[in-house]
């Protein structure tokens, strides 16, 4: 190819980078610049969007904490072994990735409002619908595939090769994993837990329908959004969002950082 022709390609595609960036960043500023300093201070330290960022915080900790729970040995057992239906076990477990929360909200719904399991689990006291526990299980259904695409591919960089010397030097099959695997996993763990929980405290549509959208009850950070804007409060509406937009960019330079590191494809 001749130089005009690279210097025209590197124009254009140069050219939609900056395109793209000047429309998601003039979407983010809108949002962030339509409050005035005073009263975003002032919205931040209302009760509703204290409210809000407490119920976002516990219920995002949690379910990342039992996406982690479940997602990592899941993780290790697709990056390691063998086993009959493995293909499908693997399409299934990143199946919510593709499916539209709403779906998987109505599917959650369904399963606590109206089968056995449901039924069985409220006769002792444990609510789903219209609750915390609602968004907790929510966050979890949608996010886990995020813990085990990233853990996944983290565990598929490292060598096994360690983990036999390790067993041959004395550890059993778990002190191997735990003592050389873990530690060598350490940034792409990190990295997954952080876009996780990040995910998780913006979840929508499937906590939505599962918890419902009741203030200073079921209201998370999202669901603050969705309460506001729908009442016409855009000082409290954009109050949440910018929060919001400040954790996603966090979350993402630590992502980067972090992940980077790991020397893997998150995805």
């Amino acid at each position: 190819m001749s130089e005009s022709g690279h210097s025209w390609l590197r124009r254009i595609s140069i050219g939609a980078g900056i395109i793209l960036t000047a429309f998601i960043l003039i979407v983010l500023l809108l949002i962030v610049t339509y409050s005035s300093p005073e009263q975003f201070i002032s919205s931040l330290f209302s009760d509703e969007i204290q409210f809000a960022i407490y119920l976002s915080l516990a219920t995002s900790l949690t379910s990342t904490f039992f996406c982690i729970l479940f997602g990592v040995p899941a993780a290790y057992a697709l990056a390691r072994y063998n086993f009959r239906g493995k293909a499908f076990l693997n399409t299934i477990l990143n199946l919510p990735l593709a499916l539209p929360p709403l779906i998987a909200g109505v599917g959650l719904l369904l399963l606590f409002a109206q089968t056995p399991i449901g039924h069985a689990l409220a006769e002792i006291g444990i609510e789903f619908i219209f609750t915390p526990l609602g968004i907790i299980v929510a966050q979890f259904f949608v996010n886990l595939p995020f813990m085990l695409r990233i853990m996944k591919s983290t565990f598929e960089s490292i060598d096994p090769r360690y983990e036999h010397v390790a067993r041959t030097l004395g550890c059993s099959e778990f002190e191997a994993f735990r003592r050389v695997t873990l530690p060598m996993a350490k940034n792409g763990f990190m990295a997954a837990t952080v876009i996780t929980w990040s995910r998780g405290i913006g979840e929508f549509g499937a906590a939505l329908m599962v918890a419902g959208a009741t203030r200073m009850q079921t209201e998370s950070l999202p669901v603050a959004v969705f309460l506001n804007m729908s009442t016409g409060n855009l000082a409290l509406a954009t109050s949440a969002a910018t929060i919001l937009i400040i954790i996603a960019i966090v979350s993402l330079y630590l992502f980067e950082r972090v992940g980077g590191k790991s020397g893997s494809g998150m995805f």
